[in-house]
């Protein structure tokens, strides 16, 4: 039970400090920083899929883990190629 309370502080605490650093970003700096978050995902997504074959908690995590980590690595790419389509000449 201790260790789904410090999760769960880890968890509160990540999406504070991702909020806060994420609006001090200058916009010019965001695309960039997306590829490294698409890098983040990608490896999270991994950890989900190792994770899913345990208990059913453990399955119903990893399936948002999956889920969320997939919506961000196909936006991340979507932004990006949108991005390097605007340094393309006409």
């Amino acid at each position: 039970m201790e260790t789904y309370i410090l999760l769960g502080f880890v968890l509160i605490l990540s999406i504070y400090l991702g909020l806060e650093l994420i609006a001090k970003v200058p916009s010019t700096l965001h695309t960039p920083l997306m590829s490294g978050a698409n890098a983040i995902s990608g490896i999270a997504l991994v950890g989900a899929l190792v994770l899913s074959r345990e208990s059913d908690l453990q399955n119903m995590i990893a399936f948002f883990a999956v889920t969320f980590a997939s919506i961000n690595v196909f936006g991340g790419y979507l932004v990006t190629n949108r991005m390097l389509k605007m340094f393309k000449k006409k």
